[in-house]
């Protein structure tokens, strides 16, 4: 995710049938890890009702969130050997995740994950129609928030200033607002003089 610059991903995971997105989070910014040996946050949601949702941090050997929360939010019925159930829930999960970010990712996905990163930037989640990018003022740079959110729902676009981090990318809740690239475009550049 690092390599490539991404602060999220998802894929999708089974257990006892029902299907979950799970979002992994790099730490950014001025989020707190809880767990000083958490690398990232998960964030699962249930496919079927994405607020019927479970955030915790992980490290490569496990989640990090207490048992009987875990037991709860996934069904797991409580039984004497807990650790071994706990131990067989860890490796099914395991089979799971993805080893390198995924080129593709569902509807339901790309809505989880541009929730989150709206949310994360302290924006309206209902903000995905692009209408405009602008410059930031005195020197300051684009989120990774505002990158990843500019990746998933206007590729080509972002590819334009991905490597000019002074540029952001303005969201609107309604589609009324939205405008095409090239309009994107000829605005930024009759008001920037180019």
């Amino acid at each position: 995710m690092e390599k490539l610059d991404w602060t999220i991903c998802s894929f999708i995971f089974s257990y006892k049938q029902v299907e979950y997105i799970v979002l992994v989070k790099r730490f950014v910014r001025n989020e707190q890890k809880i767990n000083k040996f958490a690398l990232v946050k998960m964030h699962f949601m249930r496919s079927d009702n994405l607020t019927n949702d479970l955030i915790c941090e992980a490290n490569s050997l496990r989640l990090l969130i207490d048992p009987k929360t875990m037991r709860k939010y996934f069904s797991i019925e409580y039984v004497e050997n807990l650790g071994d159930i706990l131990k067989q829930f860890t490796q099914h999960f395991g089979h799971y995740i993805p080893v390198k970010v995924p080129e593709y990712i569902s509807e339901s996905e790309k809505i989880a994950m541009v929730n989150s990163l709206s949310l994360s930037d302290s924006e309206d989640p209902m903000k995905i129609y692009c209408k405009n990018i602008k410059r930031n003022p005195n020197g300051k740079k684009r989120s990774e928030f505002n990158s990843d959110k500019a990746k998933l729902l206007r590729k080509k676009l972002f590819e334009y200033f991905k490597d000019d981090k002074t540029i952001s990318f303005c969201f609107s809740r309604y589609i009324e607002d939205e405008n095409s690239d090239a309009e994107i475009l000829t605005k930024f550049s009759i008001n920037n003089g180019s």
